[in-house]
């Protein structure tokens, strides 16, 4: 971490990654699993078809990337996603219209406690934004659910290419007519803020240990140096200023 504060970064801007950051979408996705399949007759292990659906992500996207197929919303790959996984708990034969909705999780995620709150103070004195792999609808019906005061949706869907691609966190400060050095990321996932910061944006780590639940692998401090350090969301209000 360095000593560095919001006045000689004359940062402008927040930039948040969502899903662990903002999120707990382990313990959504879990839940919603259970409530739409359990009333089916299905009994699975929530959490591990949370994990399983999630351990995806990466691979999904990559086919993007790579260019093997051509940009297609989260939405899209979350349910190219849950189609890969579904013979490994016995879901080959669930309903179209359960799996329909039930892809529909991602979008009824519920905020870690901190924040709403945090987000809000931070809005009094900086432009913020999700800049996250999640389509457009997703994270606004994300906000609308949990009180995310954004300013604009920003993140793959403008840039048509998923992080950590240099365009995505490029393409967000460009939406707001700023310079990257004038943008902090804002994440609990050091591979973002790597990414984030070889584009010249600041970088915050958030430390979400819970995020793959309990006595998980979720990071507890950056594997990189960053510009913040910081609890939560609150923590990083207090630590930029916006907030006693």
């Amino acid at each position: 971490m360095s000593d560095a504060t919001p006045l000689n970064l004359n940062v402008k801007a927040l930039f948040f990654d969502v899903f662990g950051t903002l999120v707990d979408w382990r313990g959504g996705v879990a839940r919603e699993a259970e409530a739409l399949l359990a009333p089916l007759g299905y009994r699975l292990d929530w959490p591990a078809f949370a994990d399983a659906w999630r351990g995806e992500y990466q691979t999904g996207m990559e086919e993007v990337r790579s260019g093997r197929i051509a940009f297609a919303k989260l939405d899209l790959i979350h349910r190219r996603n849950l189609d890969r996984i579904l013979p490994r708990f016995g879901l080959g034969g669930a309903p179209e219209a359960a799996l329909g909705e039930l892809n529909l999780a991602w979008r009824r995620l519920d905020a870690w406690p901190d924040v709403a709150a945090g987000l809000g103070a931070l809005r009094e004195a900086f432009l913020i934004a999700p800049v996250s792999n999640g389509n457009i609808s997703l994270l606004v019906a994300l906000a609308r659910r949990n009180g995310f005061p954004f300013d604009a949706i920003l993140g793959a869907e403008i840039a048509c290419a998923y992080k950590p691609a240099p365009e995505v966190y490029l393409s967000a400060a460009a939406a707001l007519d700023l310079p990257p050095s004038a943008c902090l990321m804002v994440a609990a996932h050091s591979d973002d803020l790597a990414a984030a910061a070889a584009c010249g944006l600041r970088t915050a780590h958030i430390a979400r240990p819970l995020e793959f639940g309990p006595g998980g692998k979720g990071e507890r401090a950056p594997e990189i140096q960053t510009d913040f350090v910081a609890a939560d969301i609150s923590d990083l209000a207090r630590r930029l200023g916006a907030t006693e």
